[in-house]
């Protein structure tokens, strides 16, 4: 028989004081302990840096927080000019384990309403957690929350992911578990939902008393982190803890032996995990919340608030792993785990290390900026793409799944018009799933960049046969491997369960893997919007922007291609330099369209780096700048053996013009930017045949005008003129080319 442990079940009135991740009230304030002096023996040198003389004080701490604070209301990460619901949480969360009010609360209260991450877009798939965090945040500030209940009280069960992501369809946990933390916030009846909420939460307890995001029946341990949600929940719920002692006993495994940074202390997400099993802030804070909630404590308690003082930096803010920048989330986690050990009136004696910079090479002033597309359009026209890459100064372009001959098709064309463009390889590698037990079975984990004359080995999966879902060791030794020797990279391109996402990529900061992470993509205008907790590897990592085409012409994804890039430093376009823009993290994604309203969005390694790329933005920008400009008409000339252009004629030539248009993400056409006003062979002006064909949906997949020359008039040389005008500006523009028949 399973021994069982009352739990105690919060009140609405407990809920509104509790800590973002600690479902009991607290029944006292601050207690003062006699810590301070063991805690002053943490080691002065950490990692080489010596420590600040001035100790760490609240002030400090606040400081570093309004570094943050910016005139929209609410607060960014450091590297953002525009603020985001999750650091602005995470503040709220810091000043209240501080018992202070946040500045502004009336303006920081209405951007907390009504900066959901949807509204920069609506979501593929609501993420039920940014309720919770806009709740909670308002609760902490003392705010009106009653305008949630509705929304709240339609979630009456957990909502499945989607199965062409993860395979079975399992909910992610701790979006689901939010939604009954947030009953509990707003004093909805919790009876309608226990039933569906509970089976699922029970379902995903591990006989040991932990949860993880599949059902325990799949097998897989715990994570501490979702072992802290489903405490709560089950708290909100009524629910027993099971297994009381054993997943006391686990949750102790957690901890890394030493003390401070010299060798350990912190915790992280099971005892002994097969991969990425580093210490970190987040993990240390879940268990010493969830060890508090079981009315426990750490096995090795000085050790765990030594290693969260070696996590403080000279500007006042905490960082996620000792030497790591600092950020908003990790000092409210700081701040939080201290504070569930009673430990918070330690931070006088904490003497703070010099504010570490990212793992960022510092760029020569020498170096040059150069323009990648990644995963960019490998089918339809290659002449466009030429065109498309001349036009805007795309030095690398990436071709996604490529049709055969398509990337030798394109290099002869643009070989032929001088266009310095060089085309490498960048797929999307189609049904490859990769299994962690305990977290699902997830696809999208094999993009991939390499150049084109290597060889990379086979991929393992495709989109017509899916593969067996295979480990990550197994993936490191049946793809990575081949990868990496054929000089070829692994992006990250997305993932919404932070517990998976955060064990890839800590592994591949620790040994390799996934070497860039996506942030601008053609279907979501920032995966830092919808997946906040990828700041976390700024500087660790490099950030891209990814094309990911659709559609099956390059000339109707447009919109995409002209809207966001990467940019890199380098001393030439070359795919050796390329490579070691990534190692120094030389590399900066950038977006302007309509998705940023006039405005410059950037992710970038470091503030050095941004800088450079911002000092020489005439050199780049493709904006109000003739120099570098989408193009507003293409003129190709079709012949019969030319199977990859549209608008292939039996005989002779097929002069084709296609202007500029909005599109929509997937290669439609919206609404036209260009018009063809005038179009002339050899000097004569002549009347095109206006080619269009409408999609399903009613928008238009083709707008071309089409001009035959027959076998006999299209030998020998000829000169191509189209003069366009600009629907907005009404201002004209004429495109000349030169052909041999």
């Amino acid at each position: 028989m399973q021994a069982t442990t009352p739990i105690h079940r919060p009140l609405a009135s407990d809920l509104a004081a509790m800590h973002s991740a600690s479902p009991l009230p607290r029944r006292t304030m601050l207690k003062t302990l006699a810590v301070a002096g063991a805690a002053s023996t943490c080691p002065l040198r950490l990692f080489g840096q010596a420590p600040t003389s001035a100790p760490l004080t609240a002030r400090a701490i606040t400081g570093f927080l309004q570094t943050l604070a910016r005139p929209d209301g609410g607060y960014a990460w450091g590297d953002q000019e525009l603020s985001h619901l999750t650091p602005t949480f995470h503040v709220i969360g810091a000043y209240r384990a501080l018992k202070q009010t946040p500045p502004n609360k009336d303006a920081l209260i209405q951007y907390v309403r009504t900066h959901h991450p949807r509204e920069l877009k609506k979501l593929e798939q609501e993420r039920r957690i940014f309720e919770w965090q806009q709740i909670q945040a308002l609760v902490w500030l003392g705010a009106d929350v009653s305008d949630f209940q509705s929304r709240i009280a339609g979630f009456t069960k957990p909502m499945g992911y989607m199965k062409a992501y993860e395979r079975n369809g399992y909910p992610i946990f701790q979006s689901e578990t939010g939604v009954v933390l947030s009953h509990a916030l707003l004093a909805l009846p919790t009876a309608g939902i226990t039933d569906a909420f509970g089976r699922y939460i029970d379902e995903r307890r591990r006989p040991n008393g932990s949860f993880n995001n599949t059902p325990a029946k799949d097998g897989g341990d715990g994570h501490v982190m979702n072992t802290l949600w489903g405490l709560q929940a089950n708290a909100v719920l009524g629910h027993e803890v099971r297994n009381r002692d054993e997943l006391v006993a686990w949750i102790r495994k957690c901890q890394l032996a030493g003390a401070g940074m010299l060798g350990g202390g912190g915790y992280t997400f099971a005892p002994q995990p097969e991969f990425g099993g580093v210490d970190d802030v987040v993990y240390t804070r879940a268990a010493v919340r969830a060890l508090k909630l079981l009315g426990a404590a750490p096995t090795d308690r000085m050790a765990c608030i030594h290693y969260l003082h070696s996590l403080a930096n000279a500007d006042g803010g905490f960082g996620d792993r000792p030497g790591w920048a600092s950020n908003a989330t990790a000092t409210f986690y700081a701040l939080d785990a201290l504070d569930a050990l009673d430990a918070l009136d330690t931070l006088g004696t904490i003497r703070r290390r010099g504010t570490p910079g990212p793992n960022v090479g510092m760029p020569d002033q020498r170096l040059k900026i150069y323009s990648i597309q990644i995963e960019s359009h490998g089918n339809g026209s290659p002449a466009d793409a030429v065109e498309l890459a001349r036009s805007l100064k795309i030095d690398l372009w990436g071709t996604k799944n490529a049709r055969p001959g398509w990337v030798e098709r394109a290099r002869a064309i643009a070989q032929a018009q001088h266009v310095p463009v060089q085309f490498f390889t960048a797929n999307e590698e189609y049904g490859t799933w990769v299994h962690v037990p305990g977290l699902g079975t997830y696809s999208h984990t094999s993009d991939l960049i390499a150049p084109g004359n290597t060889d990379i080995g086979p991929p393992l999966g495709t989109r017509a046969e899916a593969s067996p879902a295979v480990s990550w060791e197994d993936f490191r030794q049946r793809r990575l491997e081949a990868l990496h020797r054929g000089q070829g990279r692994l992006i990250w391109q997305f993932g919404e369960n932070e517990e998976l996402v955060r064990m890839f990529l800590d592994d591949s900061v620790e040994r390799g893997g996934f070497a860039v992470i996506s942030t601008y993509h053609f279907g979501n205008p920032d995966f830092m919007n919808t997946e906040p907790f990828l700041n976390r590897w700024r500087g660790r990592l490099p950030f891209i922007g990814l094309q990911d085409a659709h559609g099956p012409e390059p000339w109707w994804f447009s919109d995409q291609t002209s809207g966001f890039r990467t940019l890199f430093l380098a001393t030439a376009p070359t795919w050796a330099e390329w490579l070691n823009a990534l190692k120094q993290n030389w590399v900066v994604a950038v977006r302007r369209d309509v998705w940023t309203k006039g405005k410059t969005w950037m992710h970038g390694g470091s503030d050095a780096v941004v800088d450079f790329v911002k000092s020489r933005e005439a050199q780049w920008r493709w904006w109000d700048n003739p120099k570098v400009a989408r193009p507003m008409v293409s003129i190709v000339p079709v012949r019969p053996q030319d199977e990859l252009e549209a608008g292939k004629p039996e005989t002779g030539v097929n002069i084709r013009v296609r202007c500029a248009w909005e599109n929509t993400p997937q290669g439609l056409l919206k609404s036209p930017i260009s018009e063809l006003v005038k179009l002339t062979v050899d000097g004569h002006e002549v009347q095109p045949t206006l080619v269009s064909r409408k999609a399903q949906n009613n928008l238009l997949a083709e707008h071309a005008h089409h001009f035959a020359l027959s076998a006999e008039a299209a030998r020998g040389k000829h000169t191509v003129t189209a003069v366009v005008r600009e629907v907005a500006t009404k201002r004209e523009a004429a495109r000349t080319i030169e052909f041999e028949g």
